[in-house]
């Protein structure tokens, strides 16, 4: 390890020299980098923003003064300053001639700069280098920064208090509705006037503090209740964030997440100090059809619980998701050609403080600029099927296949498919209701909750098909991740099961678990039975070897169930694998059950 000593040494030594030249050319500017004439040091442009926020933080560990900024080419450049015309050239020659940026380094003007993305939350382009200064709370009024200790303070008659509250101005009366509302004892509006609304809450926070219920609260009372306010306020954090990247101003619970990276389409804010609170910021270019993707596509992460209410309008929608674990509040709206919006997510603990945060979240909603680059995405972050912009997209407890029976969308498949279901959705669109279900036989009749007619259904045989005849089902292998059903070839082995159970066939072809349900089709595409799971028994049976309810016993339970099907329509030759493959792609089903 000796040898790495001096290079430590060199390390350390160029970084001291990059803070000695930068320092003192700060130092010698002072305000001149506000004034007009003001240019940068641009020292790398990349045409990714994944790079250029790698290369820009790297710049940053060793540098002050290093900037990201989009640039209006579509570019992401890295850029020192903003300096003086003077210092830059300064800068440029001395930062060079040491070595410390690259050789074609130059001076940049602010007109070939966009948008900042570096650091995060700034934007020097319009002469300050800060980001404005955070923003009261939405509804908070100023307070001293210092109130009153409510114990100090001499205790009053009834008359007393009437006295000295009378000689409050109308923003200490409404300073004082603020935070009964805060606390959820007053609902009417703010206007200052001491009523019935203000007095009856006013006696309800006194019963909860344990004091004589008068209605007019004495100067001690007043003084710990806005400081009880002012703890809550503090307990939270908000302020209010501009985020220039997403174009969207909102006050936030900083005491409760922090920024930590963008996800195209989002910002995303997480949990500080485990206190299970998160927001996404939502920002995008779109059209309407693209406001009801995502619409569609919140509805399929965890974040966004199956319960909850669900209100959509063509420029706009809110989504409200509750479980026992989680909830979560998303509104979005289309102006402009702009997607915007927020999520606000948190734990049942925090019931409380969160049906106080999302009004003022609500309240102080403002979008501004541009919208995020689709290129937003963290490079570090892991990828997979089950993730969406590094959020987990919620899977269902089940999946198997079905298939359409008749022209309403009436699906037939297996019992197993919807036992101990909170939610049945069939293609991952379409809710269903169990309209009957019989675990002995193991089928289960869907119906769908909304109008719906499929382009095909089922036709059943009439006849009984010959043994050893090629036989092809179509369903959804894999749990339905090839996102549409296929075909698996095989042969009617025997027209009953292995211990002569005439309601079942014996098939000769692999089937994954998640093929239950699925359609057997004859050469002409009649259904000849329904594939069954794969029995329960201590008996390991050999490969290539299933099972399936016959169709004549499928008519007659569906019979009994009252649903009428279709006889297959007789043709004299098959119609060929191409055809089938088709067929049975529009007839078959992805069955999921959601808990």
């Amino acid at each position: 390890m000796k040898g790495f000593a001096p290079m430590r040494l060199a390390v350390r030594h160029l970084f001291l020299c990059v803070f000695i030249i930068l320092g003192t050319i700060v130092a010698q500017t002072g305000s001149a980098a506000a004034q007009e004439g003001r240019v940068w040091v641009q020292l790398e442009a990349h045409p990714d923003l994944a790079t250029a926020e790698a290369r820009v933080r790297a710049y940053s560990r060793v540098m002050q003064n290093v900037n990201g900024y989009r640039l209006r080419s579509g570019w992401y450049a890295i850029a020192l300053g903003p300096f003086d015309q003077g210092d830059a050239t300064a800068a440029l020659s001395a930062l060079q001639g040491q070595g410390l940026i690259p050789a074609d380094a130059y001076l940049a003007e602010p007109e070939i700069y966009a948008q900042q993305f570096f650091p995060i939350g700034t934007n020097n382009l319009t002469g300050g280098d800060t980001a404005p200064a955070p923003a009261p709370a939405a509804q908070a009024p100023e307070t001293p920064a210092t109130p009153p200790d409510p114990v100090a303070l001499p205790e009053e008659t009834v008359a007393e208090a009437r006295s000295s509250e009378a000689q409050l101005d109308r923003e200490a009366r409404e300073e004082l509705q603020i935070a009964l509302q805060w606390f959820g004892y007053y609902t009417s509006g703010i206007d200052g006037a001491f009523g019935p609304g203000t007095r009856g809450a006013m006696r309800q926070w006194q019963a909860a503090q344990g004091v004589e219920e008068t209605g007019v609260l004495t100067t001690r009372q007043r003084a710990d209740l806005l400081a009880q306010y002012q703890g809550a306020l503090a307990e939270l954090g908000m302020q209010t964030v501009r985020d220039e990247r997403a174009g969207v101003e909102i006050d936030l619970p900083l005491a409760m997440v922090e920024f930590a990276r963008y996800e195209f389409p989002f910002a995303q804010f997480d949990s500080v100090d485990n206190s299970g609170v998160r927001v996404l910021l939502i920002s995008q270019e779109g059209t309407r059809a693209t406001l009801g993707g995502l619409y569609e596509i919140m509805q399929t992460l965890e974040i966004v619980p199956l319960e909850g209410e669900r209100t959509r309008s063509a420029d706009a929608f809110e989504l409200t998701g509750l479980s026992e674990t989680l909830r979560s509040h998303t509104i979005a709206r289309l102006q402009d050609g702009q997607i915007k919006g927020f999520t606000l997510i948190w734990t049942p603990e925090r019931d409380e403080q969160m049906a106080r945060v999302l009004p003022m979240m609500e309240a102080s909603f403002a979008t501004f600029g541009g919208t995020l680059d689709p290129g937003a995405v963290d490079p570090g972050l892991d990828q997979g099927v089950d993730l969406m912009a590094g959020l987990e997209v919620r899977r269902p407890a089940l999946a198997r296949t079905g298939f359409y029976v008749d022209g309403s969308g009436t699906v037939l498949t297996t019992s197993e498919a919807v036992a101990s279901c909170t939610q049945v959705i069939v293609d991952q669109q379409y809710e269903m209701s169990v309209a009957y279900d019989d675990p002995a036989t193991g089928i289960a009749v869907l119906r769908p909750t909304q109008a719906l007619a499929p382009s095909t259904f089922a036709g059943f045989a009439q006849i009984a098909p010959r043994l050893r005849s090629d036989i092809a089902v179509a369903g959804y292998p894999y749990d339905g991740a090839l996102g549409a059903a296929s075909l698996n070839f095989g042969t009617l082995q025997e027209l009953q099961g292995l211990d002569g159970d005439e309601n079942l066939q014996r098939l000769a072809l692999e089937i994954e678990p998640s093929e239950a349900g699925a359609p057997v089709l004859d050469a002409n595409g009649a259904v000849l039975g329904m594939i069954l799971p794969e029995p329960s028994t201590d008996r390991a049976l050999p490969e290539g070897v299933s099972f399936a309810l016959r169709a004549d016993r499928l008519q007659a339970m569906l019979a009994e169930a009252g649903i009428q099907v279709s006889p297959a329509s007789e043709q004299p030759d098959p119609i060929g694998r191409n055809a089938l493959a088709r067929y049975g792609m529009d007839l078959a089903v992805l069955v999921t059950c959601w808990n």
